[in-house]
């Protein structure tokens, strides 16, 4: 089936919807999700929102905070600017019905502002500790009450359509153009045509391509993926940030212990009970995530303990259940009081600070394909986002790059050639789909073994071979079968993994999130730049 669209926006979390609802007054808009239209990294979100919004901070220490934790690396007018518009766009959440908590200073009412590690203030602007699903909520409501908007649930983009695949012209402002995607109805297995006069790309991040993450199961890098077949950059990749403290429970799946939870005077110790920050930075518990999910790495390796404790028992009980509601439930069930005993912590893949490059207004390389949230490299967290700064981004870029495309689509409209259906050739349904599954698991644990929070030469050289045999084994195998989620997905983690690992090898220094043992130190006379991948550079994407 084709389905014509002005707007296509792939991906459900705050950088797609707030885009879907700025440029659906001008235009007809799908929007293609992988699962519910509620389920993204945004909803997992706890701790907030950085954003400059008490009369004690000031958007110079902010940006200062950001470039501190980005390490050299975060580009400085990008910071500026997302730091100064960063105030309206809460205002913006705010009267769209967005709850953030307040208290009582006096006879005042004003925002109960958290503090979490790499901020020098108070600044993050959140409700209880479930804000991403809040924001969530009150998003996918407002989208839904809009007939202008169209939610594709179960839905997966496989590949991007661009113009240079289906024309004889070729784009003249930029090398190619995007006319939307090829899209999986995933209940009933059919290829639908999404023509698109603007394509966002805002399907989260890379998470999976890890054994143990904070991500929900769709964060398999399919935007990075499908823009670097389509011939976008992708940008530092390798500045993968791994969340200290995700709850060590063969049940909990990775639950995450939100960073707020030591900003308000959690302490990390060992089995022994004896605290370790400060033998690794002057900010102990509150040291930036990198410094942080390193140094527990490097306990558990000396030690051989599969977790370290997170204890935040010594505060008043009342207060950690009010400001932790939903952590300090969702522990109980495991069996864990958190206003009575430690929890069991360990590092897990959580954010990834590269991706598909874009300006200020969030464009690609490719004309009318827009890149907004985790999917992007915009250039603000450099070599390590600061804590909170993510939805922070994603809310400024999705407010220009609607902005930008709004423009766009009244300037001018394609009207596209013939686009033909999907064909998938002489692809037969599989009956080898132990090979997928066999090959997923082969690539998250390969990543964690050999490209985790600390690398060497040899890992990442044996990685790269691996990868490159893996890659070989999928392309076949994607040629011979009919697509399904399992198939596309795993062709998908199979390039990010490549593209992380590549981007590691060329960087050759330790800075921010990238540590690797044969340079320990940073080189800013050589390798103070963006590392970037473009197409062709890998084995069989």
């Amino acid at each position: 089936m084709e389905i014509k669209t002005d707007f296509l926006i792939i991906g459900s979390g705050i950088a797609g919807l707030s885009f879907a609802l700025k440029v659906a007054p001008f235009g007809s808009v799908a929007i293609v999700t992988k699962k519910n239209k509620l389920e993204s990294s945004t909803n997992y979100a706890q701790g907030g929102i950085a954003a400059v919004m008490s009369s004690e901070d000031s958007f110079e220490e902010h940006i200062k905070d950001t470039l501190i934790a980005g390490d050299g690396l975060c580009h400085e007018e990008v910071v500026k600017m997302v730091v100064e518009e960063g105030p309206a766009r809460i205002e913006e959440l705010i009267n769209w019905g967005v709850p953030f908590t307040h208290k009582r200073k006096g006879n005042k009412k004003e925002f109960d502002l958290g503090k979490e590690g790499g901020h020098s203030k108070r600044r993050i602007i959140h409700a209880k500790d479930f804000t991403g699903q809040e924001v969530e909520r009150i998003l996918v409501d407002k989208v839904e009450k809009d007939p202008r908007i169209k939610i594709f649930e179960h839905h997966i983009a496989i590949d991007l359509i661009t113009q240079s695949k289906f024309a004889e012209e070729k784009a003249t402002d930029k090398k190619d153009a995007c006319w939307g995607a090829y899209v999986f109805d995933i209940e009933k297995g059919v290829v639908h045509t999404f023509l698109a006069q603007i394509t966002l790309l805002a399907s989260g991040g890379v998470g999976k391509v890890y054994l143990y993450t904070s991500n929900p199961d769709i964060a398999t890098g399919d935007g990075i993926a499908m823009a670097y077949r389509a011939g976008a950059r992708i940008a530092n990749v390798e500045f993968i940030q791994f969340h200290p403290t995700c709850l060590y429970h063969p049940e909990a799946k990775n639950f995450l212990i939100s960073e707020a939870l030591r900003g308000e005077g959690g302490i990390l110790k060992l089995m022994s009970g004896t605290p370790f920050m400060e033998k690794y930075h002057p900010l102990k518990d509150l040291a930036p995530r990198d410094i942080v999910a390193r140094s527990i790495d490097l306990e558990l390796k000396k030690s051989g303990e599969e977790y370290v404790l997170l204890d935040i028992s010594h505060k008043d009980s009342g207060f950690i259940k009010k400001r932790f509601p939903n952590i300090y439930k969702k522990c109980l069930e495991f069996g864990y009081d958190i206003t009575k005993v430690p929890l069991p912590v360990v590092p897990a893949a959580h954010y990834v600070c590269g991706g598909v490059v874009t300006d200020r207004q969030g464009e690609t390389d490719i004309s009318r394909l827009y890149a907004c949230g985790e999917t992007a490299c915009t250039g603000l967290h450099g070599a390590n986002r600061l804590a909170s700064n993510s939805l922070l981004e994603a809310l400024v870029y999705a407010h220009r790059a609607a902005r930008k495309a709004i423009e766009e689509i009244k300037g001018a409209r394609t009207e596209f050639s013939r686009i033909p259906s999907w064909n998938p050739g002489g692809a037969v349904d599989s009956d080898e789909s132990v090979v997928v599954s066999h090959n997923w698991d082969e690539i998250r644990r390969l990543m964690w073994n050999y490209v985790g929070i600390v690398v060497s030469n040899k890992l990442l050289d044996r990685a790269q071979r691996r990868i490159a045999l893996l890659q070989e084994e999928i392309k076949e195998y994607y040629w011979d079968f009919i697509v399904t989620r399992d198939l596309i997905e795993l062709r998908n983690i199979a390039v990010v993994a490549e593209l992380i690992i590549r981007c590691a090898q060329q960087r050759k220094e330790s800075r921010g999130l990238h540590y690797n043992i044969d340079f320990p130190y940073k080189d800013d006379e050589h390798e103070k730049k963006d590392t970037i991948i473009t197409q062709g550079e890998l084995t069989n994407p």
